[in-house]
């Protein structure tokens, strides 16, 4: 149920950038202009700046740059039935903590965002810099209940539609390497991690993690990334509004989410790989397993599985590795 917080926003950015009067928030409220009064104060101490003025009411000036429950969820477009948003301040992992959250029976779905994870990390264990840096950390958690053998291309169809997003929203061109990292000319912005825990014949949890530099400058990152790394801000020139942005992606992602477990995500998946994948035609090598393998990228297989030719014109299939680019596009 929205709190008074949360309808006070919700008011304030509808009317964005104008006034709206104390008596209309009263009403709205079914309280007295103190209490409004009251709301409006928790919201400053909150980080949120107002101006207010006799006969007028009372604008948004300024907003929190960092992670703000009330802010994300009254701004989301897409709520599913019992949804839950919990922010951290910090934590060990998203991934972790949504794990922990499923396993102590928080109802699904649910998300966890926290402002620094202490050890953060992408696939095959490596570590992620998570500073409280004006950059996402985010998990999602589902309970879907269906067979592993749907699951296959499920990471590349959510890594898809986050690059779509960003697209829409921001006005940049983010690229998908496969399976899970998305880029901007070469540089890493963003990656996905999606766990899950398999009964016998279906799938019980499932967490997709997506940590996603947004406001962060590179001035602030170990030298190691500094070359290698990017944010949003970036590549627009200017900082985001990182709640907003939340909110959005969160909504995105469960859009994408139901699409994929109905099936319907077919129709429109391979013209979104075609949009955005970064390595059609390219050479490259892929390690699997402590072996490399090298050849020109032939596209997907239905099930998301990379097709690789090698310099014999044979097509091997790729479920999982580790991606170098070899050559720059022809």
């Amino acid at each position: 149920m929205p709190t008074p917080e949360h309808l006070i926003l919700r008011e304030l950015l509808a009317h964005d950038p104008g006034w709206v009067s104390g008596a209309a928030l009263a009403t709205k409220l079914g309280v007295s202009r103190v209490a409004v009064w009251q709301h409006v104060e928790k919201l400053r101490a909150a980080g949120f700046t107002f101006e207010a003025q006799r006969a007028r009411g009372y604008r948004l000036a300024a907003k929190p740059s960092s992670p703000h429950a009330a802010l994300i969820e009254t701004q989301l477009k897409v709520r599913p039935r019992c949804f839950s948003l919990l922010v951290l301040d910090e934590t060990d992992s998203t991934n972790d903590e949504a794990s922990r959250q499923l396993g102590a029976g928080r109802t699904a779905p649910f998300a966890v965002l926290a402002r620094r994870q202490t050890k953060g990390r992408g696939r095959l264990g490596r570590a992620w810099h998570s500073e409280a840096n004006g950059n996402l950390y985010l998990s999602v958690a589902f309970r879907p209940r269906v067979s592993p053998e749907r699951m296959g291309a499920f990471t590349l169809w959510m890594g898809l539609n986050v690059c779509e997003l960003l697209a829409n929203f921001a006005k940049v061109s983010p690229g998908l390497k496969w399976p899970n990292d998305i880029l901007f000319d070469g540089r890493k912005a963003g990656g996905i991690l999606t766990e899950a825990r398999i009964d016998s014949d279906q799938i019980r949890d499932l967490v997709f993690g997506l940590g996603l530099n947004i406001n962060s400058s590179a001035a602030g990152w170990p030298t190691d990334l500094g070359q290698r790394a990017i944010s949003l801000a970036e590549v627009t020139g200017a900082p985001l509004d990182f709640n907003r942005l939340t909110a959005a992606l969160i909504g995105r992602i469960f859009l994408a989410y139901q699409k994929f477990v109905d099936g319907d995500y077919t129709r429109t998946f391979a013209d979104l790989w075609h949009r955005y994948d970064i390595l059609r035609g390219r050479e490259i090598a892929v390690l699997e397993g402590g072996r490399r393998h090298a050849g020109t990228v032939a596209g997907l297989d239905d099930e998301g599985a990379l097709l690789l030719r090698d310099a014999r014109g044979r097509t091997q299939r790729y479920r999982a590795g580790e991606v170098s680019l070899e050559k720059s596009p022809r």
